[in-house]
């Protein structure tokens, strides 16, 4: 069990042994309305153990799972580039942080930020399970305007801009800007999401920043306002908690996330990607594709097209098209 996400989901599974699961449910239950409201940037969710044991348990792997497949993307687009120094903003019990090493394996020099001193905490608590976090600096700081970041290769902002006001947001992202070679955003993958994603995207190329991922391009986003939104999903499994305040037996379910990935280093995005779950149909594959112009357009892959059908078969929801060689 040498895989990130495999210790992970070991670990998580080792601190909920120790928490009551009608306790666990009810915190994860009160947890996810309170993160669906209108949350102060002065004032942390998560206000002891029990609170983030339940929801690290619950939201941990489909944070790591949607930042890990965004990640997959940037390091696609920059196959020669391995990050050095990462900061986390927003961080919380790290999952981006372990998201970051199952992508580039390895120690390297991390800081967590976070304003909730219990996170922070059951972070550190978590990471001792793996050996390349063991050097992770876990810091408490207030997410906001005033956040100073020290300067990094990778900077990270996951599930973050939509509990700060706008003004905060801008000021955030302008100060990833100004630490990072490459920062990556993600959001839920919710109309809302993917607004707040765009306004980032926006901000980051606005200071020199060109787009590794998802976007082929580092134009404007060609999604006319109000009438659709980008987002993607990830597939997590689930654990008995997951099951315990959902319902159900499915053994997973899909994390949808809004992202960008941007960099002011070597990077080369896909010629396409795959915006919307292929359609599989008699003798032919309809992909919905974000092309490099910018514009959206639907292409039809039939048998006729002999390997690049093949491809087209097997090819998933947010992948680059065509497929490299």
């Amino acid at each position: 069990m040498n895989e990130p996400a495999d210790i992970l989901r070991a670990a998580l599974a080792e601190l909920v042994d120790g928490l009551p699961p009608q306790r666990a449910a009810q915190a994860v239950a009160r947890l996810i309305a309170a993160y669906r409201g209108d949350t102060p940037t002065d004032a942390p969710i998560l206000r002891d153990r029990a609170d983030v044991v339940a929801y690290a348990a619950y939201r941990m792997p489909a944070t790591f799972a949607a930042v890990r497949s965004a990640l997959g993307a940037l390091a696609a687009a920059a196959p020669g580039w391995t990050p050095g120094a990462h900061v986390d903003v927003g961080g919380g019990t790290g999952a981006a942080t372990w998201a970051v090493n199952a992508t580039w394996p390895g120690a390297r020099p991390v800081t967590v930020l976070d304003w909730a001193e219990p996170a922070l905490a059951l972070g550190r608590e978590i990471a001792a399970a793996h050996p390349d976090l063991d050097g992770t600096r876990w810091t408490r700081a207030r997410i906001g305007g005033s956040l100073p970041l020290d300067a990094a290769d990778l900077v990270t902002v996951s599930y973050v801009l939509n509990e700060l006001t706008p003004a905060d947001r801008a000021a955030l992202v302008d100060a990833a800007a100004a630490a990072g070679s490459a920062v990556v955003i993600v959001e839920a993958g919710t109309p809302d999401g993917y607004a707040r994603v765009v306004e980032a995207r926006d901000r980051l190329v606005g200071a020199g920043f060109r787009i590794a991922a998802p976007c082929p391009h580092s134009g404007a986003c060609p999604i006319v306002p109000g009438t659709d939104w980008c987002h993607f999903s990830a597939r997590v499994s689930r654990s008995s908690l997951h099951r315990q305040v959902k319902g159900g037996s499915l053994a997973y379910e899909d994390e949808k996330f809004s992202y960008a990935a941007a960099v002011r280093l070597p990077a080369e995005p896909a010629p396409a990607r795959v915006v919307r779950r292929p359609q599989i149909r008699k003798g032919q594959v309809l992909l919905d594709l974000c092309e490099s112009e910018p514009a959206l357009r639907r292409t039809t892959v039939t048998k006729r097209h002999g390997d690049l059908y093949r491809a087209a078969r097997d090819t998933d929801w947010g992948a680059p098209w065509p497929p490299a060689p």
